[in-house]
């Protein structure tokens, strides 16, 4: 017997926080639809369920302004009537970190907890493609389920759903499988979330309308349960429903409608499905499409805040998160929970798909960059308030080599030293680390209060001779470094008990080379001052006045140059005389060559998609003269700057204009760019570090151009038909040769930290600081291709909306790095380097003292030497108090985790993304890790 059809009608608005119009007007909109439905439930009993598009935000933002309807609004929350969560934000999942996409399921639960019940519905309406690992990070939730409407279907502007050739599932029903083996159900927005909206009430309307859209819906449909979305983008609540579904239900006897929710609609679909579901596996992003719809480009439009967001959301993540839990865990300091929370939720207000995409008016943007600064001061007012609790806990005063009145501390060094100034230099990353630490420190300082005025103290503190400085380690070995005289500067202390303390006080600048700072830990070093009288070791460079630079003697593991080269132990780097780099790597002995050409091309696409006008050829710096100068050159590091003078086209033509206000498809148009040119200098400053495995780049531009996309070259020269990505908890191995359906000229692609192509003994990976858009160009080269910047005028979509922001006219900075290894990213630590290229390091002055901490500490020890194993985070739980420790494996085989807090530590339990204890870990035997799993590890901690 033939299942009755059920039609399950899902009420619901999806709720773009902000997009075509600012904020706040969305904002007055969502009040007046929260009033309509609260009302609406209030009147019609009929009106069972409404679905408030699986983000809590929109209750805060509607409380903000209703804070009088919460009692009425609870209510309806805990009957199960309005159905919330499970996410904070609709966000944009590849443009956001991996810590982000959790935080946003964290924060979700969390503001839901108040209210009792939460939907577990894995919802991704209008994600711009979807995670790889969402089913495992789902799993880890206890949602075993996810809603999308991109990925495996062609979807593309103003909700239009096209039809593929290839459609990896029949079914708007399948599997989807994470890496690590991990599956969901996944069901498809087939007809996309709009398909059950404005139903008529009227009998002939009904009729033609539920004929066509039944039909749709049963041609995907894997069981007799069809999925009806009452709603749309803003979509108003549809007040009469109820009736018109009692007009359905009388026009089709045979088929049950039902005002349904995502809980019933999901466990009946669950016990109906078929037994030949496909299997849907890894990251859903619309490959087998033609390549129109990916949307794909909103990752290089307004590149300026993908560079905010990733400089906060690094410096919470990675560095105001571990350096809170080492104050709480050993400086007596409360972890700022409330802080923290409120920083992350102020960063989250940004990831929205249509804002952190850049797809928005300009006005959206305005107020995301105020966000993003709100978010990062708080996160360095919490950096500052850790570190200064935490260096007072190091005791400097017991380092021998350091003694104020010790003669010969090393080795007949120096004698009578005069003043020790210990500064501790963090490394908050997951793995030890190398490299070049910049710190202002304060030699002399005069306070306000002591008089005269503050100018002449100024000038007291310019008459004083500072003398010679070394830097010194705790064994009394004399680090390579450099030491400016910074002047005097304005300064103020912010005592907790009395007043502001101004002062000034005379600075200088130390350029070191940090070497072995374990990971999650710190080495204090010492600043030094000699007397003139002082006998410096002859084979040392550290020694300097610091009126000059270093001394001309190099260290065997420095930097030499010759000429425009500069060479390290690992590598030769040559800045050619076009201003790309040759680059010799020494562990394989290759060579590669014509890095960091520059290429540009028209953009006659939107803050969606590029579309570079038809029959153009891309123009390069190929050919242009550069004018080299080498800048710095010690022991630490060298950099060379390279400076391009080149013209480029002024903007698109004036039948661009027309084609944007006739609203003319992208596809169609016929612009090209001007014969008018423009100036357009490239400074690029490359930087090699004493015994670094990579190349910093640093490039700059002040962009007037219009309308044209700016991209840096590499070429590998690596054989391979895959490439791989840094992405949500995985390094992702992507095709570099698109699917059969893909007619798109252009397959840009979405990065996180880093892009990589490998062969079996080499590879060339490109690090990147909020450049998230990338290519990898077919040919014999398989060139790199990173983008550095796209202009662009308008936001297109579904209407007409100017947006000139969106052309980012002014000074640009972008930087990234070049990492050539021998073997994959994994085995060699490339993706290491990498993930540590986007963390600052932490330096602070401190004290001389007695404390309770070494001069050299870790408060997480983990086997980094399993390169498979990525660290992903340190924070302290606020439900159990617990440390939790995150990690990830990179590769396909199983490797073992062991890490354990140095002391204070009672038992481990395994944890989730939700940071619940679970089972107990044997510390002694270590913990597991299967291909491609996430781990979360909850440490209890016993204070002492």
């Amino acid at each position: 017997m033939t299942q009755k059809k059920t039609a399950h009608i899902i009420s619901h608005t999806h709720w773009d926080r902000e997009w075509y119009m600012p904020f706040e007007y969305h904002h007055m909109l969502l009040v007046e639809l929260m009033d309509t439905l609260l009302d609406t439930l209030d009147s019609d009993p009929d009106y069972k369920y409404f679905h408030l598009d699986g983000q809590t935000i929109v209750i805060e933002d509607y409380l903000q302004v209703r804070p009088s309807q919460r009692e009425r609004l609870e209510r309806y929350i805990k009957e199960g009537r309005i159905q919330i969560g499970p996410w904070y934000v609709l966000q944009d999942e590849f443009l956001t970190s991996s810590e982000a996409n959790i935080r946003n399921l964290l924060t979700g639960h969390k503001d839901a907890e108040q209210y009792g019940v939460i939907s577990k519905t894995g919802y991704f309406p209008d994600s711009f493609g979807n995670m790889g690992q969402a089913p495992q990070i789902l799993q880890q939730a206890d949602i075993h389920n996810a809603v999308f409407g991109r990925g495996v279907k062609p979807t593309g502007f103003n909700n239009m759903v096209g039809e593929a050739d290839t459609y990896e599932s029949p079914y708007s029903e399948m599997y989807w499988e994470a890496p690590d083996g991990s599956q969901v159900l996944g069901i498809l927005f087939a007809n996309w979330y709009c398909n059950g909206m404005e139903v008529p009430v009227g009998g002939d309307d009904a009729k033609a309308y539920w004929d066509k859209n039944l039909k749709n819906a049963e041609e995907f449909a894997s069981t007799p349960h069809l999925l009806f979305m009452n709603g749309c983008d803003h979509q108003p609540i549809q007040t009469d429903l109820s009736d018109a579904i009692k007009t359905a239900s009388t026009l089709y006897p045979d088929i049950e409608f039902k005002h349904s929710n995502f809980d019933e609609y999901i466990a009946d679909v669950a016990e109906n499905v078929p037994d030949d579901l496909t299997v849907v596996k890894g990251e859903l992003r619309s490959q087998h499409t033609d390549g129109w719809g990916t949307l794909v480009n909103t990752a290089s439009a307004r590149i300026y805040l993908k560079q905010m967001n990733q400089q906060a959301q690094t410096l919470l993540e990675k560095v105001a998160e571990p350096l809170a839990v080492f104050a709480h865990l050993d400086a007596n300091a409360s972890y700022p929970h409330d802080e923290l929370t409120y920083a992350w939720k102020t960063l989250m207000q940004n990831h929205p798909h249509d804002s952190i995409c850049g797809c928005s008016v300009d006005e959206v943007h305005q107020e995301m960059e105020t966000r993003f600064l709100k978010s990062r001061n708080v996160a360095e007012v919490l950096i500052k308030e850790a570190t200064a609790k935490l260096v007072k806990q190091i005791d400097t005063l017991g380092v021998t080599a350091w003694g104020r009145n010790e003669s010969d501390v090393h080795a007949n060094a120096y004698t009578n030293s005069d003043k020790v100034i210990p500064f501790t230099v963090f490394n908050t990353t997951g793995w030890r680390r190398n490299g070049a630490v910049e710190v202002e420190l304060e030699v002399a300082k005069k306070y306000f209060s002591e008089g005269p005025a503050p100018h002449l103290l100024a000038q007291e503190l310019k008459q004083e001779d500072l003398g010679h400085y070394v830097i010194m380690d705790e064994q009394g070995d004399i680090i390579s470094a450099e030491i400016q005289d910074m002047g005097v500067h304005f300064g103020y202390d912010l005592p907790k008990d009395r007043f502001r303390q101004p002062y000034m006080a005379r600075k200088i600048k130390v350029t070191l080379l940090a070497s072995d700072i374990p990971a999650l830990g710190y080495k204090v070093y010492a600043c030094q001052q000699v007397t003139s009288d002082s006998t410096v070791d002859p084979t040392s460079n550290s020694t300097s006045n610091v009126t000059s630079s270093l001394s001309e003697a190099i260290e065997p593991k420095s930097v030499h140059v010759e000429g425009y080269t500069m060479e390290n132990d690992k590598l030769a780097a040559t800045v050619e005389l076009d201003g790309t780099l040759t680059l010799f790597d020494k562990q394989t002995g290759h060579v590669y060559k014509g890095l960091n050409a520059f290429e540009n091309t028209g953009d006659i696409g939107n803050e969606y998609v590029y579309r570079q006008p038809d029959g153009e050829v891309a123009v390069t710096t190929e050919g242009l003269q550069a004018q080299i100068t080498v800048v710095e050159q010690n022991a630490v590091r060298a950099v060379i700057e390279a400076r391009l003078e080149w013209e480029i086209p002024a903007s698109a033509n004036e039948t661009f204009a027309q084609e944007k206000q006739e609203f003319v498809p992208f596809r169609e148009r016929t612009a090209v760019r001007t014969t008018e040119t423009v100036p357009f200098i490239l400074t690029t400053r490359y930087t090699l570090e004493a015994n670094s495995g990579m190349v910093k780049v640093e490039t700059r531009f002040n962009n007037q151009a219009k309308d044209h996309r700016l991209r840096a070259l590499f070429p590998t020269g690596v054989n391979s038909a895959y490439h791989y990505a840094d992405s949500i908890f995985e390094v992702a191995k992507r095709d570099t040769q698109p699917a059969k359906e893909w007619i798109n000229p252009s397959n840009c692609q979405h990065q996180g930290a880093f892009v990589s192509v490998h062969e079996q003994n080499r590879g060339l990976t490109i690090a990147n600081k909020g450049l998230q858009e990338y290519e990898v160009l077919q040919g014999e080269e398989n060139s790199i291709a990173i983008t550095l910047l796209r202009a662009v005028s308008e936001l297109g979509d579904w209407g007409v909306f100017e947006t000139p922001e969106a052309q980012c006219l002014g000074e640009q900075v972008v930087e990234y790095a070049i990492i050539p290894h021998a073997e994959d990213g994994i085995a060699s630590g490339a993706y290491a380097s990498a993930y540590q290229f986007q963390i600052p390091w932490t330096v602070v002055q401190t004290e001389l003292q007695h404390g309770k901490l070494r001069t050299t500490y870790s408060w997480l020890n983990w086997n980094e030497e399993e390169t498979a194993l990525a660290f992903s985070t340190l924070k302290l739980s606020q439900e159990t108090s617990d440390v939790i420790a995150r990690f990830y494996n990179l590769g396909q085989k199983t490797v073992k985790l062991t890490a354990n807090l140095p002391r204070g530590t009672g038992e481990i339990y395994n944890s989730d993304v939700l940071e619940r204890r679970h089972q107990l870990v044997d510390k002694s035997k270590g913990y597991e890790v299967a291909p491609y799993k996430i781990v979360t590890l909850s440490y209890v901690v016993q204070h002492n």
